[in-house]
């Protein structure tokens, strides 16, 4: 199929509307000069041939009134001869009159006859040439001698004679009158029939323009309507197509119907809607591997893929489950894989719906974090806390499903979750070799993370935060400080507090208990330990931390430390 660009499209569309205006135009011209040549033929032949015809009819009435003088003068005995010769001269000279007039008329009647242009009407003019040469042959034979016969009894000066002839010379006179006469009515009618044919050419002239230019306005625009429809239906397909792929439709496909610049679009819109499927491939399988979010930023935008690391304020989250190794030993390899897989599901969930990336899976345990550019950066602490919050709920969850996930309803595993959170500066960025990368953070608030999510075993507790978390979620987040404790690993001691729930909905009796527990913890850093140790143990029945409090507060009465700051020194990760 031969490639012709939309602009010899429209080029063509104009070259056609010109060439059928063109045709029309000089179809009417060529109709006009018709109309002219008819006009003119009617100007030289018919209407002086019947201007000469009336001529002679006014010329032969001429004659015959100086005839009658001549005869007059010829009755009258007193007339003198140069009157009567000036009279007969007057009369001869309109009877040659009257004979040039009609040979002037049978001349433009034969040229008209003659000429190729006529109006039907040749067998008329025919007919009427010949009335008039034989008017003309009479005229000259019987009227020429009843003239000559008055004309001698008017010399001769003989009554008798000239009465004898006059009667039949008048009935001559009106009947070459009366013949002259007709013969004039008939070149009027002829030359009348010839104007009105010519009218009527002119009007059919008019209507024929008119329709072949409604005709040529019809063509040129069901023409121009085709092109112009073959242009504008592979756009609007484009453009319908655009709105399926805003849709999200992906399986959209433009049929390419012309190799011009609109069917090169089209070849490039599917080409684009490939690149695009292929793109959402990525994203739907690499999605499972990754979060969505840093898929769609290295397909969407390469330049993340060469991105420096960048210190940058983060939140980040460890989860891991609790008692997993004795899990692994009481159940198969099967039904670890189905509690695993489902929890991991489940705790990753409230990470996404809370703006989270989950950064990697390490066994049972959870690494995600917040912060820049996949959330707010005065949000990230609270949305990470919320979530850690919302994947304690899922446990319950998990925990009503073990059944049907293993099939048993005795003896079912304990699952319960572990998770630290710490804020503050880490590195951002592609991570790995040349050939392998990871999107990850790194640094000390990551480590400090894994720390506080260990340190839960040495609380009893679930959820430990750092002080930069926790003051950051201050007014949305009900806390409990549990502890200022050196981390293994660390030379800066570090506060450390449990979240308890949100505000405005944490239970009443756990926010008393944080009461007491932070007087025992007053007590407790103030080295009075007998006061402190009687606030854990009253603690101790419904507080894990506050039992676990009372012994170390036993510990340290029975052997009191030097120098005592209130840090504890953690010796286990």
């Amino acid at each position: 199929m031969a490639r012709i660009t939309v602009s010899v499209k429209i080029f063509a569309i104009a070259v056609g509307l010109l060439l059928l205006m063109s045709i029309v135009a000089l179809l009417t011209a060529r109709m006009t000069r018709t109309v002219d040549a008819q006009l003119r033929t009617v100007a030289e032949n018919y209407d002086p041939a019947a201007d000469q015809l009336a001529r002679a009819s006014a010329s032969s009435l001429e004659r015959a009134l100086w005839l009658r003088r001549v005869l007059m003068e010829g009755l009258n005995d007193d007339a003198q001869v140069n009157e009567l010769a000036d009279a007969k001269k007057k009369m001869e000279a309109a009877d040659a009159a009257t004979t040039a007039a009609l040979q002037q008329a049978r001349k433009h009647i034969n040229d008209q006859i003659a000429d190729p242009l006529d109006f039907d009407d040749n067998i008329k003019l025919a007919r009427l040439d010949a009335q008039l040469e034989m008017l003309v042959m009479r005229r000259d034979s019987d009227f020429r001698r009843l003239i000559d016969a008055a004309m001698i009894a008017a010399v001769a000066h003989d009554r008798a004679a000239l009465d004898r002839i006059l009667p039949e010379l008048d009935r001559e006179r009106d009947l070459l009158t009366t013949r002259l006469q007709q013969y004039r009515d008939q070149m009027q009618d002829i030359s009348a029939h010839a104007l009105n044919g010519t009218r009527a050419y002119q009007h059919q002239t008019l209507q024929t323009s008119l329709l072949m230019l409604l005709v040529a306005a019809a063509l040129g625009l069901t023409v121009a309507a085709a092109v112009t429809m073959g242009v504008v239906r592979p756009i609007r397909r484009l453009v319908a197509g655009a709105a399926a792929i805003q849709r999200g439709e992906l399986d959209t496909v433009i049929a390419v119907t012309s190799r011009d610049e609109i069917g090169q679009l089209g070849d490039a819109f599917n080409k684009m809607v490939d690149e695009l499927r292929a793109k959402e491939r990525i994203r739907s399988t690499f999605g499972k591997y990754l979060d969505p979010r840093i898929v769609e930023g290295l397909v969407d935008r390469p330049e993340l893929l060469s991105a420096a690391g960048e210190r940058r304020l983060m939140t980040v989250l460890f989860a891991d489950m609790q008692g997993f190794t004795s899990i692994s030993e009481t159940t198969t390899a099967q039904a670890l894989v189905t509690i695993v897989n489902r929890y991991l599901t489940l705790l990753s969930a409230p990470v996404r719906e809370h703006q989270g990336v989950i950064d990697k899976y390490i066994g049972d345990a959870i690494v995600a974090y917040w912060g820049p550019p996949f959330c707010d950066p005065a949000n990230q602490a609270i949305q990470a806390c919320l979530a850690a919050l919302d994947m304690q709920r899922e446990l319950d969850t998990l925990r009503a499903e073990l059944p049907d996930l293993l099939g048993v309803k005795r003896y079912l595993p304990t699952i319960a979750v572990r998770i630290g959170i710490a804020t503050g500066e880490a590195v951002v960025g592609n991570i790995g070799s040349d050939l392998t990368k990871n999107y990850t953070v790194m640094g000390d608030t990551v480590n400090l993370a894994s720390r506080l999510e260990g340190a839960n075993k040495f609380y009893g507790t679930e959820l430990l935060v750092n002080e930069a978390t926790a003051m950051a979620v201050q007014g949305r987040i009900e806390l409990r400080e549990v502890d200022r404790f050196l981390p293994v690993g660390k030379s800066e001691p570090q506060r450390v507090y449990e979240l308890l729930g949100p505000v405005g909905n944490t239970p009443p009796e756990r926010l008393a208990r944080r009461e007491r527990f932070v007087e025992g913890l007053e007590l407790y850093r103030a080295a009075q330990w007998d006061e402190a140790h009687a606030v854990f143990t009253a603690l101790a029945t419904e507080d894990p931390t506050s039992a676990i409090f009372a012994a170390r507060v036993e510990q340290l009465r029975q052997e009191p430390p030097d120098n005592w700051t209130g840090v504890w020194t953690l010796t286990e990760k």
